[in-house]
């Protein structure tokens, strides 16, 4: 972690002109984040990536608002806090349900079917799970990003439009301009071509 009156005045950007002066700064981070720390963690049960988040929101916070009113700081920090925990939560949902997605096609499964729709809601307690189960995940997720970017172009912008912008299947149709039938055969078969790609590199999710 920074360490309090070192690191987070290391944190503070030179040649800013500060309302509040740079220990005002200085002392506002060190005060401020063994409880953002605390905090992120137990959001976030990853004490690896809480601390990513705490210190990014710190450098944000110096660099972006270091020349702000002293008495704005709190505001300005928790807002960047929970906008970076936020951020990461969905990352790590979207991962979730990608992985769980791809785990639950059959070939059996409807070609004009949007799985996302029969997909059970994701419990998302506890996402980030232990250091291994992190590792495995994240090998996992840069195989299928690698496949996404190999999917036909619309299959792919059908992917991404539902399960990671969670766009529904009408807001979907009208982005792409086609009908809701099509973005579900498209979804079908990008997801399809996913688990097969997967299947054949010996990934089982």
């Amino acid at each position: 972690m920074v360490k309090a009156g070192t690191g987070a005045r290391a944190l503070i950007s030179e040649g800013s002109s500060p309302l509040a002066t740079q220990r005002e700064l200085s002392d506002f981070l060190a005060s401020v984040e063994r409880r953002a720390f605390r905090h992120a963690a137990y959001a976030l049960r990853d004490e690896e990536g809480a601390l990513d988040i705490v210190q990014d929101s710190m450098m944000k916070l110096a660099e972006k608002y270091g020349d702000r009113p002293a008495k704005e700081l709190p505001m300005l920090f928790q807002r960047i806090l929970q906008n970076g925990i936020r951020d990461q939560y969905r990352r790590l949902k979207v991962r979730a349900t990608w992985t769980t997605l791809l785990s639950t096609l059959a070939p059996k499964d409807d070609d004009d079917a949007d799985p996302l729709e029969s997909l059970a809601t994701e419990n998302t307690d506890g996402l980030a799970g232990t250091p291994h189960g992190r590792l495995e995940q994240a090998q996992v997720m840069a195989l299928i990003e690698a496949e996404i970017g190999r999917l036909p172009t619309r299959q792919r912008e059908a992917f991404l439009m539902r399960y990671w912008e969670d766009m529904d299947v009408a807001e979907t149709a009208r982005a792409m301009g086609c009908s809701e039938g099509s973005v579900k055969t498209h979804c079908s078969r990008a997801t399809h071509a996913l688990a097969a790609a997967l299947k054949a590199k010996g990934v089982s999710l």
